[in-house]
């Protein structure tokens, strides 16, 4: 495939669908196109706008929190593994307003609460809190929304 034709295609995909600068090096890697002319599609397709991952990282974070009920952390690794930049990261995340966050994990734990089970209080919540830390919240947020909610400390520690 020739460096138009590529270049078409990419614009197309990125005017319909949010892409990184990763996403597009990892499309071209399997091209017959050299390393010259992938460096150069990439900053044309940056340049006239197609990637941008500042926008990138905000719609990523948007996403992910709105629609996946990630927590912070979660949506970090996923940022990393598109290796974008820790300072890009820490401004996409400072997105997410504080009250949304802390209620979004309520609202999770609540559901977790519905359907986790255990022998002792003890063991639920342990359950409960490892639910909500595999969905990427931190644990000092965790335990103090379980406080808040009035489940025993002693249950907890």
């Amino acid at each position: 495939m020739n460096y138009d034709t590529m270049l078409s295609r990419l614009a197309a995909r990125c005017s319909t669908t949010e892409m990184c600068t990763a996403d597009i090096r990892r499309k071209l890697e399997d091209t017959d196109l050299t390393a010259d002319e992938r460096n150069r599609l990439l900053r044309r397709l940056t340049d006239e706008g197609y990637v941008d991952d500042k926008r990138y990282a905000h719609a990523y974070v948007r996403d992910k929190f709105r629609f996946s009920g990630w927590g912070r952390i979660k949506i970090t690794q996923g940022l990393r593994a598109k290796q974008l930049p820790e300072a890009l990261i820490a401004d996409a995340l400072d997105e997410i307003d504080v009250n949304d966050y802390q209620r979004s994990l309520r609202d999770l734990l609540a559901k977790g609460r519905r359907t986790v089970s255990g022998r002792t209080a003890y063991e639920a919540n342990g359950k409960l809190i490892r639910f909500a830390l595999s969905r990427g919240y931190e644990l000092p947020a965790i335990m103090k929304e379980l406080k808040a909610a009035g489940y025993n400390a002693d249950d907890l520690d």
